[in-house]
């Protein structure tokens, strides 16, 4: 079993942050990072997620499939939960 929902948005926004992504560019992507796949099940829900929480938005390259990209918005997000993200694990590190 793929255990990623806790970080998932996190991951997603990183991403995304990259390059313009699909969804099934985003699942190949954890596959390669994290070893399993994630069904397109937990990926397309916290697509959703994110653009009603105007975090990404859909761009168009001429594909056929939807293609997101960060909003000013998500790039903020994003800082912040980076920042958050140093902070809570910054202490592990120190240890050894």
């Amino acid at each position: 079993m793929c255990e990623m929902k806790g970080f998932l948005t996190f991951l997603v926004l990183r991403l995304i942050k990259k390059k313009s992504s699909s969804g099934e560019d985003i699942r190949q992507e954890l596959e390669k990072r994290k070893g399993c796949k994630p069904s397109a099940g937990t990926i397309y829900p916290v697509l959703k997620y994110l653009k009603e929480s105007t975090l990404i938005e859909e761009t168009s390259d001429g594909a056929k499939e939807k293609k997101y990209s960060l909003t000013e918005k998500g790039k903020k997000e994003l800082e912040v939960a980076t920042r958050k993200f140093m902070k809570m694990f910054a202490d592990v590190f120190e240890e050894n």
